[in-house]
């Protein structure tokens, strides 16, 4: 169980690792305005912002799943295991977008997915059985 906390938090620290990415070395950087500097960028940069967004809005929805899932009973175990896939899809996905690999960054964004998905489910069914 306790490695799907950690997931958790890994994956509520993601987007911030993205904002870093798109800011990275860049010296001309304008902090008093950050989403506006942002919106103007190009490149990986534009594509980090944009993994950065994408993070919070999977956040959410993976973080309800896991204590849905350990609420409900799952088996912390699976729940550890799904946590951990989820991270490293994001990380794929992240890297993905970051470099310019749509067709993965497809792939790899579809099996976190369904990863959270499956937390759902195992949850749902779970309170079924009990």
């Amino acid at each position: 169980m306790l490695i799907s906390y950690g997931a958790v938090l890994v994956a509520g620290i993601m987007p911030v690792v993205c904002a870093g990415i798109a800011k990275s070395g860049f010296k001309g950087y304008d902090n008093s305005d950050p989403r506006a500097w942002l919106s103007r960028q190009t490149g990986f940069r534009a594509r980090a912002n944009a993994a950065q967004a994408n993070c919070f809005e999977a956040f959410p929805f993976f973080a309800v799943g896991v204590i849905l899932a350990l609420l409900t009973g799952v088996d912390p175990h699976t729940v550890d295991s799904l946590a951990l896939v989820f991270i490293v899809a994001r990380l794929a996905y992240v890297f993905c977008y970051v470099t310019d690999r749509a067709k993965w960054r497809t792939m790899v964004w579809s099996a976190g997915y369904l990863v959270v998905v499956a937390l759902f489910a195992l949850a749902m069914l779970n309170l079924q059985v009990n």
